[in-house]
């Protein structure tokens, strides 16, 4: 019998040298098993689903749990005291759901399609800026960070001349070594900051998301407190993940000159669409995999998982499974990629997945053109990535052109 010391500690880390790839660690296990016992932080030793299938189809089990209060659930991090603060994407049906379909309509392709001429005037405006002021430039604080935040304070109806308060509050947040009572604090700061602009807009309702969470609020649909976790929710994924995107997958195409030559020298949008799924897949910036624990045993992979025992499905090493994306450590812009797991799968999956395939598409479709001699001003061995948050990406990316 293995015991809790042989047992391999997760989350792993990606090798030095080799940025855009999961962990060697991980791969390994991937290529032993298709489930392995992986120790967390508690000591803790949840099962780390390692292949494509059988995360898909877990993903998609209703006697699988997201809820984050359950015994045996994988939590990244100690829990907030009172158990406050928890977002539905960390709930199960009904309450799941039910908080869910209140910001839905937003989020539709076909609200988000609309959303496109405003989006690509951000850009441009962020590119022309780009283009007038410093050079070299770090591409994380004069574009990447920008873009997203602009495009989801205009969405959710935030100040974007707060974004320094919401953007150093969201780091703590999501930084995987951040003390708990630092975590907690950067919490509280936004959810004061979101309630306080959700008791505002009851008073004086616009054209935005977090109006039409007060409204829900006045008609009693809603608490306070509910719109406010959400609107911190939508707030921190709408920027930070997005943002990672950018910065990293711009990295990745100045890494592989080829590849971005097909961007820069295509105007065609099926083609830009394509290098969008297929970077989500590449890189993977939301490493710490989907967290689960099982509501009744399993039989799954040749093993049974028991009730009550967490599961990690690690879309890293799913998105290169190879039984799913031959040559995977292959960055390829014309890959069929739309079968990823970068934003999950089931019920859960992320919600405001089209609009950040709207921004990285105007993005990825427009920067390399509008700056065709864009390239980096160090060695790529010096920029610093960000290994010790949840989100994965760079801390800062200089430029020159």
């Amino acid at each position: 019998m293995t015991s809790t010391a042989e047992i391999p500690e997760f989350p792993m880390i990606r090798a030095a040298g080799c940025p855009f790839d999961p962990p060697p660690a991980a791969r390994a296990l991937q290529e032993e098993t298709p489930l392995a016992r992986v120790r967390l932080w508690d000591g803790s030793t949840p099962w780390l689903v390692t292949r494509y299938a059988d995360q898909r189809a877990l993903l998609a089990d209703p006697r699988v749990s997201a809820d984050v209060t359950r015994p045996g659930y994988p939590s990244p991090a100690p829990l907030p005291k009172g158990g406050t603060g928890i977002s539905f994407i960390l709930m199960d049906n009904p309450e799941h759901a039910r908080l869910r379909k209140m910001v839905t309509a937003p989020f539709t392709i076909r609200r988000v399609a609309a959303m496109r001429p405003a989006v690509q005037k951000i850009v441009d405006d962020r590119i022309d800026g780009l283009l007038a002021g410093p050079n070299p430039v770090d591409l994380v604080e004069a574009f990447a960070l920008p873009v997203p935040s602009l495009v989801i304070c205009e969405l959710l109806g935030v100040p974007y001349a707060d974004h320094g308060f919401f953007q150093e509050n969201s780091k703590v947040i999501i930084r995987r070594d951040a003390r708990p009572e630092e975590r907690a604090a950067g919490h509280r700061a936004l959810i004061g900051y979101l309630d306080q602009l959700v008791g505002e807009k009851l008073e004086h309702p616009a054209d935005d998301l977090l109006s039409g969470l007060a409204t829900r609020v006045a008609a009693g649909e809603l608490t306070r407190g509910e719109a406010a976790q959400m609107g911190v929710l939508l707030l921190i994924a709408g920027h930070e993940t997005t943002a990672n995107m950018i910065a990293l997958g711009t990295l990745a195409l100045l890494e592989h000159p080829d590849q971005l030559a097909l961007l820069r020298e295509s105007d065609d949008p099926a083609l830009v669409a394509s290098a969008v799924e297929e970077l989500l897949r590449y890189l993977n910036i939301t490493h710490n995999g989907r967290r689960r624990v099982a509501l009744a045993d399993i039989e799954i992979a040749g093993e049974t998982v028991r009730a009550g025992e967490g599961l990690i499905m690690a879309n890293d090493i799913a998105n290169r499974d190879p039984e799913v994306f031959p040559a995977g450590d292959r960055l390829d812009l014309t890959r069929d990629a739309h079968r990823h797991v970068a934003f999950g799968f089931g019920v859960h999956q992320c919600l405001g997945q089209p609009l950040a395939r709207l921004e990285l598409q105007v993005v990825y479709g427009t920067l390399y053109r509008r700056i065709p001699t864009l390239s980096p001003a160090t060695d790529v061995g010096k920029i610093p990535f960000k290994h010790d948050g949840s989100v994965y990406g760079v801390y800062e990316l200089p430029v020159t052109w």
